[in-house]
């Protein structure tokens, strides 16, 4: 009978097997480090990208901040230009109210009223005067309130019974009184003009 020895063949199996399974780990580590190295790199691209991104962003932002205050800077400039030149039309409009208080007193002051005193407040004109009766005085109110472009809001603050001589022999009980006016700058009474011409207008075509 012939024996045969198998030992040394599986001991060399076992060991091609080891090495193949070593093999293929080796393989396979060295493929998941390949794959890590190129997602690193990948992530690295992606990162630095968005770096990128992000500092021309803020330079824009930093574009637009700039820009913004030189509108805002233009825009304080331009406004101050305007009240400038509101102030400059004003001062101008300012210098004829008295010649249009005065106008409009002599168009609107009824018969048997007389003015003993007149005080201009910027806007404001404060009337002292006599009356023949309360009724010159209502009168006076209405035709400040109603018919006059240049004088608004007149306000009636007191009115008072006084005596009056006019002789030694001729005494004459008339009212005193005291009221306040407005005063409408040019731009406001030329506005107001035009608003009561077209509704002249409206009234007419209407009838």
């Amino acid at each position: 009978m012939i024996l045969i020895n198998l030992l040394p063949h599986r001991e060399a199996a076992r060991k091609r097997r080891r090495e193949a399974f070593y093999g293929t780990l080796g393989g396979a580590a060295l493929l998941g480090g390949l794959i890590a190295g190129l997602g690193y790199l990948w992530f690295e691209a992606q990162i630095s990208s968005q770096q990128s991104k992000n500092t021309f962003l803020q330079a824009e932002i930093k574009k637009l901040e700039v820009e913004i205050k030189e509108i805002s800077t233009l825009q304080d400039e331009i406004a101050a230009l305007r009240a400038r030149q509101q102030a400059v039309e004003d001062l101008q409009g300012d210098r004829n109210l008295p010649v249009h208080l005065f106008n409009e007193l002599v168009r609107q002051l009824p018969d048997g009223v007389y003015l003993s005193s007149m005080k201009q407040d910027n806007q404001t004109v404060t009337l002292q005067g006599m009356a023949q009766s309360n009724e010159r005085v209502s009168e006076l109110l209405r035709n400040l309130g109603n018919n006059s472009p240049w004088l608004v809001k007149p306000e009636l603050v007191e009115i008072t019974s006084a005596n009056v001589n006019l002789s030694q022999r001729d005494q004459r009980r008339v009212a005193s009184f005291t009221m306040r006016i407005g005063l409408k700058r040019p731009t406001d009474a030329q506005k107001a003009a035009a608003e009561k011409a077209l509704a002249a207008a409206a009234a007419q075509s209407k009838g």
